[in-house]
């Protein structure tokens, strides 16, 4: 395990790295081929707590410069074909870039239902949440937060996906035409990727 101290105002983040791991166990299968310096997971403490990013399937990130975790690369694959039937298995489907963000508080409760990720959808959240996107608003339109031991939390990153392929996001043909996450992706700026605040109470395994 390697551990390197990162200081971002004032807020004080660790890094570590981490054995590749997924949200769900896997059956033997080839995974997809990660570029250096990625990894699924993340640990970050603030203040006395200390918070956990990921993992979940097919996303590895890594800072976009140096050690500072404000701003971090991501890389999107297809693993387990989880997002989509139209390509193969580990195919990239994304890059992007990740920006570290407190949602404001506000008196809506961090919702939990027993399942590990809780969505708020744009039309649900307080405006508030909206509004602490970082530009351009209309291409950071997806919300994933870090949890702890007792579950979500309000820090998080707002996700800007890019796409690398032509593709229908279908879930892997888990979700219909009509679900908010069904779409037809284009190469470029996702600008129809889901518009949902996510609420990650963290693996069972935590």
């Amino acid at each position: 395990m390697i551990r390197r101290r990162i200081r971002l105002g004032w807020l004080a983040l660790w890094l570590v790295l981490v054995g590749c791991q997924t949200e769900l166990p896997e059956p033997p299968a080839e995974k997809p081929t990660v570029p250096k310096g990625y990894m699924n997971r993340l640990e970050i403490q603030v203040d006395d707590r200390v918070l956990s990013f990921g993992p979940f399937v097919g996303y590895y990130f890594k800072p976009s410069s140096g050690d500072d975790l404000s701003q971090l690369d991501f890389v999107c694959f297809n693993e387990r074909s989880f997002y989509t039937r139209d390509l193969p298995v580990n195919a990239l489907l994304y890059r992007g870039r990740a920006r570290w963000q407190r949602l404001p508080d506000e008196q809506a409760a961090i919702p939990a239902n027993g399942r590990r990720i809780v969505p708020v959808f744009f039309s649900q959240a307080p405006d508030a949440w909206l509004k602490s996107r970082p530009a351009p608003i209309d291409e950071y339109v997806h919300f994933h937060s870090a949890h702890d031991g007792r579950g979500a939390v309000n820090y998080g990153y707002w996700l800007r996906h890019t796409a690398k392929a032509r593709f229908t996001y279908d879930m892997g043909g888990r979700v219909s035409p009509d679900s908010s996450l069904y779409h037809r992706v284009d190469p470029g700026p996702d600008r129809q990727f889901a518009r949902i605040i996510e609420f990650d109470h963290g693996p069972p395994n935590r």
